[in-house]
């Protein structure tokens, strides 16, 4: 797998890449109809012929591949894949010592050097996520580089991708070692969450939120009501009810969260009978909180970017604002609310104009305490914005 296709990239886009810039955009090619197979290596080079870069083709999102060095002399193999996991896991020298935290990402893509992949760690047992079938056909190079580098347990692989670009579920996401006994118990900066690497393509909760749930412990709990909106496993609700917090109520649609969510309690030993946990369209669970007067001190709001139900579909970039109006009338005078999205295709700035116009809209007056992005696990580049799409604003509803 050492040969190379040349590809052409546009000059608009040359310059773009040149600074560093990860991506292979669709429009960036020149000839890009040359390529037929994923996973071909490609040497980029200008318009001029002056080379660029050397990346792969594989199909992900808006993409047609991932740039993976510009020094010309770098051969792509089985070498270069183990160096670049290796830096990654010296990166996180730090939390592989931290005996309360046993989960954490060790590789995230183009962060890492590595567009299309991601590692995550879970109490010596790895899970690889492949969004490409053009990575995917380096899969045996990076599984053997992550066996050489690590003493793992065992190995779990999740495939992000087929002809739709969704999850490509082969029944058995078993790699390599040991499998399992799950639930797998993990740490969290003390708390404790049941993942299970052998079920769908999500283990049980999402990483990316550590440092907010710890906030949400620490400083946003003690004595308080908090309604946990699309709860998915109850992660948040965790969270609160370990700092404190006088009632939780979790909200998803869900069926299986009520039987995940009960879990996550009782493994931390939260009595989960104290706590309310509802099986609704969080959607209906607005207008039902509103009729019967329920409000809440705190808040969590993180929705997926995208979710159907039979009467609502939400868009992160279209609806925030309003699904944020609805959460501003259950929320407590001077309570808070975590505005979250993971949604890529927006920044920071866009964000907080969507939270300054729910309350404008509704007549209240705000404070932003603080935000957060992603972890430092989650590695980004600063020429690729879009990979760091966390977005998390803890905003206090004021008092006219």
């Amino acid at each position: 797998m050492t040969n190379e296709i040349r590809i052409t990239v546009q000059s608009s886009f040359s310059k773009k890449i040149k600074n560093g810039f990860p991506l292979l955009e669709k429009d960036a090619l020149v000839n890009g109809d040359q390529l037929k197979k994923e996973g071909t290596l490609l040497r980029l080079e200008d318009k001029q012929h002056s080379f660029i870069g050397k990346g792969y083709y594989g199909k992900q999102n808006k993409g047609f591949g991932w740039v993976l060095t510009q020094n010309e002399d770098d051969i792509i193999d089985a070498e270069f894949f183990k160096q670049r996991i290796q830096a990654a896991l010296e990166n996180r020298n730090r939390l592989f010592k931290d005996n309360n935290t046993t989960a954490f990402r060790i590789f995230n893509g183009e962060g890492d050097g590595i567009g299309g992949l991601t590692i995550d760690y879970y109490d010596s047992f790895y899970v690889l996520t492949w969004y490409s079938e053009g990575i995917f056909a380096f899969r045996d190079w990076i599984v053997d580089a992550l066996c050489a580098l690590t003493d793992y347990k065992g190995i779990y692989e999740k495939k992000r991708f087929d002809k739709k670009g969704t999850y490509l579920d082969d029944d058995d996401d078993f790699v390599k070692g040991e499998r399992g006994t799950f639930p797998l118990l993990v740490k969290e900066n003390g708390m404790t969450f049941a993942i299970y690497l052998n079920d769908g393509p999500m283990v049980g909760v999402f990483l990316d939120q550590r440092d907010v749930r710890a906030k949400i412990r620490q400083q946003y709990s003690q004595g308080k009501t908090v309604l946990n909106t699309f709860s998915y496993t109850g992660a948040f609700s965790v969270a609160a009810a370990l700092g404190g917090a006088k009632k939780t109520t979790s909200v998803d649609l869900a069926n299986r969260s009520l039987a995940k969510t009960i879990e996550q309690f009782s493994v931390n030993e939260i009595d989960y009978e104290a706590q309310n946990i509802v099986v609704m369209d969080v959607f209906r669970y607005f207008n039902y909180a509103l009729k019967k007067n329920l409000k809440f001190d705190l808040v969590i709001l993180d929705p997926p970017s995208f979710a159907r139900s039979k009467k609502h579909t939400f868009r992160a970039e279209k609806d925030y604002t309003n699904l944020l109006k609805e959460t501003i009338a259950i929320t407590e005078n001077n309570g808070v609310i975590v505005a979250s999205t993971n949604c890529s295709t927006f920044g920071m700035k866009k964000f907080k104009s969507f939270i300054e116009a729910a309350f404008r809209e509704t007549g209240n007056q705000y404070e932003i305490l603080e935000t957060y992005s992603l972890p430092e696990d989650f590695r980004t580049t600063k020429e690729f914005t879009e990979g760091n799409y966390l977005k998390v604003v803890f905003v206090r509803k004021r008092v006219k």
